[in-house]
């Protein structure tokens, strides 16, 4: 990669991954967009795109000369379910924009799916890389549709199109933006304001987390891959950490020993959980082009403690 176009870059990887990125390539070379203008001092190049716009999205990539796209905009799992044709229009729309630039411009191609893909009769313990896909919400439709729409730019374009199964990202420099397993960043921040928190995702409730500077690792490691060596290209599963909320209190108790738990169920973020794995296999990843996470529960929550006390200045 030399030149790269992010979208969705203010989100919660893109705000990431385009740091991450500057830093590697150079400011310069990482193309920041968005649907709104950034605030505060976001430095670098940056446009203002809307992704459902194809046009305006070919223009911005064109202009620039860019040779890769991260495709990161979209809507995720909890808003995708309250606004399910707007998820549509945003997340298949707007990735099938991207991937007629990639085809029409010959740009390396990435964007993410997720444990969202899976549904209710997907194996629920250590998922195995080929399976079973069901998903039984809007946003896993709009996963497993965009893993068979990169497959097919792929095979029938020659698009080098690559993505990854993300599980649930935990991260403390952009708030959570409406995932199911936004409670796992919310329960840090209350642990360190109240010393209490009141999940809203039951006790015993399995899924697979993974910090972010894994995930940031694992995006980068996979476009530099050789694309001999990739059987699966699209929608690799990675993994790091499988837990349950008792599981971050533990973690959390080992810092903060009076933090307390409370449970307040929300059946649709509950509901859209429960259709998920526990765990999943990240074996073809780790084979395919060196996949490994380097945090555990414990190292996060030491790490996500010390960065969120600093950010709220506590």
């Amino acid at each position: 990669m030399k030149k790269i176009l992010v979208t969705g870059a203010l989100g919660q990887i893109g705000s990431e991954l385009t740091g991450m990125l500057r830093r590697i390539y150079g400011d310069d070379k990482v193309i920041a967009t968005d649907l709104r203008e950034p605030e505060g001092d976001f430095q670098g190049p940056f446009e203002v795109v809307d992704v459902t716009n194809g046009e305006q999205l070919f223009d911005v990539a064109k202009k620039h000369k860019v040779d890769s796209v991260m495709h990161l905009a979209a809507l995720l799992s909890a808003k995708a379910e309250a606004f399910p044709k707007m998820a549509w229009d945003i997340n298949m729309g707007g990735l099938l924009n991207a991937l007629e630039t990639a085809k029409e411009l010959d740009l390396k191609f990435f964007t993410p799916s997720s444990i969202g893909a899976f549904g209710p009769s997907t194996p629920r313990d250590q998922t195995p890389q080929d399976t079973l896909q069901r998903p039984t919400t809007m946003y896993g439709v709009n996963k497993v549709s965009g893993e068979l729409l990169c497959d097919y730019y792929h095979s029938r374009f020659g698009v080098d199109t690559r993505g990854v199964r993300f599980p649930g990202l935990i991260s403390y420099v952009a708030p959570p933006g409406g995932g199911t397993t936004d409670y796992a960043v919310e329960i840090y921040y209350e642990a360190i304001r109240k010393g209490s928190y009141e999940s809203y995702i039951s006790k015993g409730t399995y899924m697979d987390m993974m910090y972010m500077p894994d995930a940031l690792n694992a995006i980068v490691k996979l476009m530099e891959a050789n694309p001999n060596k990739l059987v699966h290209r699209n929608a690799f599963n990675i993994a790091a950490i499988s837990a349950a909320p008792e599981d971050f209190a533990k973690a959390i108790k080992k810092h903060i020993p009076d933090f307390k738990m409370s449970y307040s169920v929300d059946p649709i973020r509950q509901s859209i959980a429960d259709s998920w794995p526990n765990s999943i296999s990240a074996d073809a990843a780790a084979a395919e082009w060196g996949f490994e996470a380097k945090y555990d529960i414990d190292r996060m929550t030491t790490d996500m403690l010390s960065k969120v006390r600093k950010k709220i200045n506590v």
